[in-house]
């Protein structure tokens, strides 16, 4: 393991994505994406009295049926990173307290799942024979804690995304066959003072361009060189910013550029807006449709990148900026 350029790091033995699992919510379960997940969810409670129990569950489960399709026994795995959106990471440390796997709490908002694959495969390539990742999103927990009630029905305008509720969870082993993570480059903070928290694709699109392009340097490699990359959670209009953005510093990635958060709704039928977003939106769209893709060679070489908005309620409150990060994970056959 070694830096090369500003802030990428090349694994000399890279690591292998052993294994992906994934639950979704109802209305994920009705998008594009939906055959892809190993379970989906008839409603937002899945038997729980309060929408962030049922986030716990999510993560809990999702986590329990990665470890068994690994066939890799829990005393083997030597740790586990992990984070959501809710305060102090709740339904992350709610979810898996009983795990009885050495912890490490995550948070890089919507881009907590790319942080802790990152996170991971470091470890993995020091001290740690197998090391877990996991994340969770809630729909209705997320707008209770960062916008509105759902109760009071407040209009959404057509910037706003929909939290994906959902959980994705993958083991990162020393060993194996791949698909191999290659690279990771962590993003820097980037804020260029979108206050609008319904407008989080403005807010995060420029770090995504800025780690981007940042791979590029570092690695010396162009768009071209990867079948698919693929944000986080930019949406459609986010996206498009994106795009545009990319290309004034003269790299086109529009032809084999795509987000996580409009894969896996369909904008027209399901009436999301800007599409999907949340920690589980990059987390579920990975582990339920690329990670496949990648096991059939479909994709042979990609780079994910997962976005964040590191804002809270009380932030937004006092009229705050909200900035944006962005990590890359380089992804190979």
């Amino acid at each position: 393991m070694k830096k090369i350029g500003k802030q990428t790091i090349k694994f000399d033995n890279p690591p292998t994505i052993t294994e992906c699992s994934s639950i979704v919510g109802p209305k994920e379960s009705q998008g594009p994406l939906a055959k892809y997940f190993d379970q989906t969810l008839d409603d937002e409670f899945w038997g729980e009295k309060t929408w962030e129990k049922a986030e716990s569950k999510i993560i809990k489960e999702t986590v329990t049926s990665v470890i068994n399709k690994s066939g890799i026994p829990s005393e083997q795995i030597d740790c586990c990173f992990a984070g959501d959106l809710l305060n102090q990471c709740i339904s992350s440390s709610f979810g898996l307290r009983e795990l009885n796997i050495p912890f490490f709490g995550v948070f890089g908002a919507c881009s907590t799942f790319v942080e802790s694959m990152s996170l991971a495969a470091i470890a993995t390539e020091s001290f740690a024979t197998n090391a877990l990742c996991a994340t969770s999103s809630h729909f209705c927990s997320a707008e209770k804690q960062f916008r509105f009630p759902l109760e009071l029905g407040n209009q959404r305008p057509p910037t706003a995304q929909w939290t994906v509720t959902g959980s994705g969870a993958a083991i990162i082993s020393k060993n194996g066959t791949g698909p191999y993570i290659t690279h990771i480059t962590p993003g820097k903070i980037v804020d260029m003072g979108i206050k609008d928290a319904n407008n989080m694709g403005a807010a995060m699109s420029p770090a995504f361009v800025n780690t981007l392009i940042t791979h590029f340097q570092d690695t010396g490699r162009s768009p071209n060189y990867y079948d698919a990359i693929i944000s986080g959670d930019l949406g459609h209009i986010g996206k498009e910013i994106a795009i545009d953005i990319a290309k004034s510093q003269g790299y086109n990635i529009k032809p084999n550029y795509n987000d996580c958060g409009v894969l896996i709704f369909d904008k027209n039928s399901q009436d999301t807006h800007s599409g999907g977003s949340g920690c589980a939106c990059c987390g579920t769209v990975f582990s339920g449709y690329l990670f496949k893709q990648l096991r059939e060679k479909k994709i042979k070489k990609l780079l994910l990148i997962a976005t964040g908005a590191l804002m809270n309620s009380t932030s937004s409150q006092q009229g705050e900026s909200i900035p944006g990060i962005a990590h890359a994970i380089s992804i190979e056959i």
